[in-house]
Protein backbone atom coordinates (compact mmCIF):
# COMPACT_ATOMS: atom_id res chain seq x y z
CA UNK A 1 0.00 0.00 0.00
CA UNK A 2 1.23 3.47 -1.02
CA UNK A 3 1.40 5.91 1.93
CA UNK A 4 0.01 9.26 0.82
CA UNK A 5 2.16 12.34 1.46
CA UNK A 6 0.94 15.81 2.67
CA UNK A 7 2.42 17.65 -0.44
CA UNK A 8 0.59 15.02 -2.63
CA UNK A 9 -3.33 16.60 -3.37
CA UNK A 10 -5.68 14.94 -5.38
CA UNK A 11 -6.08 16.71 -8.80
CA UNK A 12 -9.30 17.60 -7.65
CA UNK A 13 -8.13 19.54 -4.46
CA UNK A 14 -10.11 22.96 -4.03
CA UNK A 15 -8.73 24.75 -0.97
CA UNK A 16 -10.98 26.18 1.66
CA UNK A 17 -11.41 29.90 1.38
CA UNK A 18 -11.53 30.89 4.68
CA UNK A 19 -8.47 29.18 5.77
CA UNK A 20 -6.58 30.58 2.56
CA UNK A 21 -7.66 34.31 3.13
CA UNK A 22 -6.84 34.14 7.13
CA UNK A 23 -3.54 34.92 6.90
CA UNK A 24 -4.23 37.95 4.72
CA UNK A 25 -6.44 38.94 7.20
CA UNK A 26 -4.17 38.74 9.78
CA UNK A 27 -1.87 40.97 8.28
CA UNK A 28 -4.80 43.61 7.52
CA UNK A 29 -5.43 43.67 10.76
CA UNK A 30 -2.02 44.39 11.87
CA UNK A 31 -1.88 47.73 9.78
CA UNK A 32 -5.17 48.59 11.06
CA UNK A 33 -4.38 48.84 14.63
CA UNK A 34 -1.09 50.72 13.79
CA UNK A 35 -2.68 52.86 12.07
CA UNK A 36 -5.47 53.75 14.75
CA UNK A 37 -2.68 53.92 17.69
CA UNK A 38 -0.79 56.90 15.34
CA UNK A 39 -4.32 58.78 14.20
CA UNK A 40 -4.86 58.79 18.48
CA UNK A 41 -1.33 60.27 19.00
CA UNK A 42 -1.72 62.50 16.50
CA UNK A 43 -4.91 63.48 17.62
CA UNK A 44 -3.07 64.00 21.50
CA UNK A 45 -0.46 65.95 19.97
CA UNK A 46 -3.32 68.25 17.76
CA UNK A 47 -5.18 68.51 21.49
CA UNK A 48 -2.06 69.61 22.87
CA UNK A 49 -0.50 71.92 20.68
CA UNK A 50 -4.19 73.49 20.69
CA UNK A 51 -4.34 74.07 24.48
CA UNK A 52 -0.46 75.69 24.43
CA UNK A 53 -1.96 77.59 21.94
CA UNK A 54 -5.16 78.98 23.87
CA UNK A 55 -2.88 79.35 27.12
CA UNK A 56 -0.45 81.31 25.19
CA UNK A 57 -3.42 83.62 23.58
CA UNK A 58 -4.88 84.61 27.26
CA UNK A 59 -1.43 85.34 27.95
CA UNK A 60 -1.34 87.50 25.55
CA UNK A 61 -4.88 89.37 25.73
CA UNK A 62 -4.37 89.69 30.00
CA UNK A 63 -0.86 91.42 29.20
CA UNK A 64 -2.83 93.78 26.31
CA UNK A 65 -5.54 94.37 28.95
CA UNK A 66 -3.31 95.11 31.51
CA UNK A 67 -1.20 97.28 29.31
CA UNK A 68 -4.53 99.12 28.63
CA UNK A 69 -5.49 100.00 31.63
CA UNK A 70 -2.16 101.00 32.99
CA UNK A 71 -2.36 103.65 30.10
CA UNK A 72 -6.11 104.39 31.13
CA UNK A 73 -4.65 105.16 34.89
CA UNK A 74 -1.81 107.11 33.56
CA UNK A 75 -3.97 109.74 31.51
CA UNK A 76 -6.67 110.07 34.66
CA UNK A 77 -4.00 110.66 36.72
CA UNK A 78 -2.35 113.38 33.87
CA UNK A 79 -6.27 115.24 33.44
CA UNK A 80 -7.28 115.14 36.89
CA UNK A 81 -6.98 118.19 38.48
CA UNK A 82 -5.04 118.07 41.92
CA UNK A 83 -7.35 119.84 44.70
CA UNK A 84 -4.81 121.03 47.74
CA UNK A 85 -6.14 120.42 50.87
CA UNK A 86 -7.62 123.91 52.74
CA UNK A 87 -4.76 125.24 54.66
CA UNK A 88 -5.55 126.38 58.64
CA UNK A 89 -4.16 129.47 57.52
CA UNK A 90 -6.32 130.37 55.43
CA UNK A 91 -8.98 130.42 58.23
CA UNK A 92 -10.75 133.73 59.13
CA UNK A 93 -8.35 135.54 61.91
CA UNK A 94 -11.32 135.16 64.54
CA UNK A 95 -11.12 131.22 63.82
CA UNK A 96 -7.33 131.68 63.15
CA UNK A 97 -7.33 132.92 67.39
CA UNK A 98 -8.93 129.75 68.14
CA UNK A 99 -6.96 128.03 66.51
CA UNK A 100 -3.59 129.43 68.04
CA UNK A 101 -5.41 129.77 71.47
CA UNK A 102 -6.24 125.81 71.41
CA UNK A 103 -2.35 125.04 70.06
CA UNK A 104 -1.06 127.49 73.26
CA UNK A 105 -3.50 124.87 75.82
CA UNK A 106 -1.53 121.93 74.63
CA UNK A 107 1.89 124.15 75.02
CA UNK A 108 1.32 125.30 78.72
CA UNK A 109 -0.66 122.24 79.59
CA UNK A 110 -0.01 123.00 83.05
CA UNK A 111 -1.14 126.46 83.21
CA UNK A 112 -4.51 127.45 84.51
CA UNK A 113 -7.45 129.73 82.84
CA UNK A 114 -5.88 132.85 84.20
CA UNK A 115 -2.41 131.81 83.66
CA UNK A 116 -3.27 131.43 79.84
CA UNK A 117 -4.90 134.73 79.92
CA UNK A 118 -1.75 135.85 80.31
CA UNK A 119 -0.15 134.59 77.16
CA UNK A 120 -3.14 135.26 75.12
CA UNK A 121 -2.42 135.85 71.28
CA UNK A 122 -5.76 138.76 70.75
CA UNK A 123 -7.59 138.43 67.56
CA UNK A 124 -6.78 141.94 66.87
CA UNK A 125 -2.85 141.04 66.67
CA UNK A 126 -3.18 137.99 63.61
CA UNK A 127 -3.84 139.06 60.24
CA UNK A 128 -6.63 138.24 58.31
CA UNK A 129 -5.42 136.98 55.14
CA UNK A 130 -8.23 135.32 53.48
CA UNK A 131 -8.38 137.41 50.32
CA UNK A 132 -5.25 135.31 49.53
CA UNK A 133 -7.11 132.75 47.41
CA UNK A 134 -3.62 130.94 45.48
CA UNK A 135 -1.68 128.07 46.99
CA UNK A 136 0.18 128.75 50.32
CA UNK A 137 3.70 127.65 49.37
CA UNK A 138 7.17 129.10 49.07
CA UNK A 139 6.35 129.94 45.29
CA UNK A 140 4.33 131.94 45.88
CA UNK A 141 5.61 133.80 49.38
CA UNK A 142 6.51 136.95 47.31
CA UNK A 143 2.92 137.71 45.83
CA UNK A 144 1.26 136.65 48.96
CA UNK A 145 3.59 139.25 51.03
CA UNK A 146 2.93 141.77 48.24
CA UNK A 147 -0.85 141.30 47.38
CA UNK A 148 -1.93 140.35 51.24
CA UNK A 149 1.22 142.45 53.98
CA UNK A 150 1.53 145.67 51.56
CA UNK A 151 3.32 147.20 54.83
CA UNK A 152 5.32 144.57 55.45
CA UNK A 153 6.69 144.75 51.95
CA UNK A 154 6.91 148.71 52.54
CA UNK A 155 9.36 147.78 55.21
CA UNK A 156 11.71 144.53 53.42
CA UNK A 157 12.32 147.41 51.02
CA UNK A 158 14.27 149.74 53.21
CA UNK A 159 17.25 149.08 54.61
CA UNK A 160 17.61 148.44 58.50
CA UNK A 161 19.32 151.18 60.86
CA UNK A 162 19.75 148.84 63.89
CA UNK A 163 22.23 145.64 63.86
CA UNK A 164 20.52 142.39 64.34
CA UNK A 165 16.76 144.23 64.36
CA UNK A 166 14.51 142.52 61.88
CA UNK A 167 11.52 143.64 61.06
CA UNK A 168 10.47 140.08 60.21
CA UNK A 169 11.00 137.28 62.11
CA UNK A 170 9.55 134.15 59.40
CA UNK A 171 9.89 130.63 62.10
CA UNK A 172 10.30 127.11 59.72
CA UNK A 173 10.37 124.04 61.40
CA UNK A 174 13.34 122.47 59.42
CA UNK A 175 16.49 123.52 58.44
CA UNK A 176 16.10 122.89 54.78
CA UNK A 177 12.73 124.70 55.11
CA UNK A 178 15.22 127.73 56.44
CA UNK A 179 17.59 127.34 53.53
CA UNK A 180 14.35 127.39 51.30
CA UNK A 181 12.67 130.28 52.75
CA UNK A 182 15.86 132.41 53.05
CA UNK A 183 16.60 132.15 49.17
CA UNK A 184 12.49 133.19 48.31
CA UNK A 185 12.81 136.31 50.77
CA UNK A 186 16.27 137.60 49.07
CA UNK A 187 14.30 138.55 46.11
CA UNK A 188 14.63 141.97 44.67
CA UNK A 189 10.57 142.29 44.27
CA UNK A 190 10.90 142.51 48.59
CA UNK A 191 14.14 144.06 49.01
CA UNK A 192 14.42 146.09 45.38
CA UNK A 193 18.39 147.56 45.66
CA UNK A 194 18.35 149.10 48.96
CA UNK A 195 16.61 146.71 51.23
CA UNK A 196 18.53 145.13 53.83
CA UNK A 197 19.56 141.48 54.32
CA UNK A 198 18.08 138.29 55.28
CA UNK A 199 19.69 136.16 57.94
CA UNK A 200 19.77 132.23 58.24
CA UNK A 201 19.27 130.62 61.25
CA UNK A 202 19.31 127.23 62.48
CA UNK A 203 21.01 125.24 64.41
CA UNK A 204 22.81 122.68 61.89
CA UNK A 205 26.15 123.69 60.56
CA UNK A 206 26.07 127.13 62.73
CA UNK A 207 27.26 127.05 65.98
CA UNK A 208 25.47 130.01 68.48
CA UNK A 209 28.15 131.92 69.45
CA UNK A 210 28.54 132.23 65.54
CA UNK A 211 24.95 133.99 65.07
CA UNK A 212 25.43 136.16 67.88
CA UNK A 213 28.46 137.19 66.26
CA UNK A 214 26.81 137.91 63.10
CA UNK A 215 23.67 139.50 64.50
CA UNK A 216 25.64 141.68 66.36
CA UNK A 217 27.51 143.30 62.92
CA UNK A 218 24.61 143.08 60.44
CA UNK A 219 21.84 145.10 59.66
CA UNK A 220 18.60 142.86 58.53
CA UNK A 221 15.20 143.26 57.22
CA UNK A 222 14.22 139.44 58.02
CA UNK A 223 15.19 136.38 59.97
CA UNK A 224 14.25 132.96 58.98
CA UNK A 225 14.86 130.31 61.37
CA UNK A 226 13.99 127.09 63.27
CA UNK A 227 11.61 128.02 66.65
CA UNK A 228 14.79 126.42 68.66
CA UNK A 229 17.52 128.68 67.36
CA UNK A 230 15.30 131.79 67.29
CA UNK A 231 13.94 131.65 70.50
CA UNK A 232 17.69 131.41 72.17
CA UNK A 233 18.71 134.37 69.94
CA UNK A 234 15.81 136.13 71.56
CA UNK A 235 16.90 135.49 75.14
CA UNK A 236 18.18 138.16 77.18
CA UNK A 237 20.06 136.68 79.59
CA UNK A 238 23.35 133.84 78.69
CA UNK A 239 23.82 130.70 79.97
CA UNK A 240 26.78 129.26 77.47
CA UNK A 241 29.03 132.62 77.42
CA UNK A 242 29.66 136.07 78.40
CA UNK A 243 28.64 137.15 74.61
CA UNK A 244 25.13 135.98 75.09
CA UNK A 245 24.48 138.23 78.23
CA UNK A 246 22.40 140.84 75.62
CA UNK A 247 20.23 139.53 73.29
CA UNK A 248 21.28 138.81 69.31
CA UNK A 249 17.96 139.36 68.35
CA UNK A 250 16.57 143.03 68.85
CA UNK A 251 12.70 143.55 68.55
CA UNK A 252 12.73 147.36 68.32
CA UNK A 253 11.89 147.61 64.58
CA UNK A 254 10.21 143.60 64.23
CA UNK A 255 6.12 144.45 63.14
CA UNK A 256 5.49 140.74 61.59
CA UNK A 257 6.04 137.33 62.99
CA UNK A 258 5.33 134.64 60.04
CA UNK A 259 4.69 130.51 60.97
CA UNK A 260 5.02 128.62 58.10
CA UNK A 261 2.45 125.76 58.43
CA UNK A 262 2.32 125.37 54.93
CA UNK A 263 5.03 122.77 55.09
CA UNK A 264 4.16 119.68 56.51
CA UNK A 265 6.91 116.86 57.46
CA UNK A 266 6.79 113.26 56.39
CA UNK A 267 3.90 112.65 58.83
CA UNK A 268 1.68 115.27 57.32
CA UNK A 269 2.44 117.01 60.54
CA UNK A 270 2.49 121.09 60.38
CA UNK A 271 5.20 123.46 62.65
CA UNK A 272 2.27 123.84 65.50
CA UNK A 273 1.41 120.03 65.21
CA UNK A 274 4.76 118.92 66.41
CA UNK A 275 5.00 118.86 69.92
CA UNK A 276 8.59 120.05 70.15
CA UNK A 277 8.12 123.02 67.77
CA UNK A 278 4.88 123.97 68.84
CA UNK A 279 6.42 124.63 72.06
CA UNK A 280 9.36 126.34 71.34
CA UNK A 281 6.96 128.45 69.20
CA UNK A 282 4.87 129.38 71.60
CA UNK A 283 7.33 129.49 74.94
CA UNK A 284 10.43 130.60 73.51
CA UNK A 285 9.65 133.09 70.25
CA UNK A 286 6.12 134.31 70.96
CA UNK A 287 6.24 133.86 74.79
CA UNK A 288 9.75 136.00 74.81
CA UNK A 289 8.58 138.89 77.03
CA UNK A 290 9.21 141.68 74.82
CA UNK A 291 7.62 139.74 71.48
CA UNK A 292 4.43 138.94 73.86
CA UNK A 293 4.18 142.45 74.86
CA UNK A 294 4.59 143.38 71.35
CA UNK A 295 2.17 141.28 69.96
CA UNK A 296 -0.57 142.19 72.99
CA UNK A 297 -0.22 146.14 72.52
CA UNK A 298 -0.91 145.41 68.39
CA UNK A 299 2.95 146.80 67.70
CA UNK A 300 3.66 142.85 66.07
CA UNK A 301 1.34 141.13 63.30
CA UNK A 302 0.75 136.96 63.75
CA UNK A 303 0.86 135.92 60.20
CA UNK A 304 -0.45 132.23 59.93
CA UNK A 305 1.11 131.22 55.98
Amino acid sequence: MNGQRGDDLDDDFVPDELVATSGEEDNGLGDDIGGLLSADEDAEEAEVHTKEKTTTEKKRKRREKEKERKIKKKKLAETVEVIEPLSVAAQPAHKLADYVSSMQVKAFPAMSGIELGDVLIPESSIADTTIWTGSRSLDNLVEFIIEVLPTLHTRLSQRSKVAGAPTLLFIAGAALRVADATRVLKDKRLRREKGADVAKLFARHFKLEEHVSYLKRSKIGSAVGTPGRIGKLLCETGELDTILEYHALVVSQLTHIILDLSYRDPKNRNLLDIPETRDEVFRTVLGAPKVLKGIQEGKIQLVLF
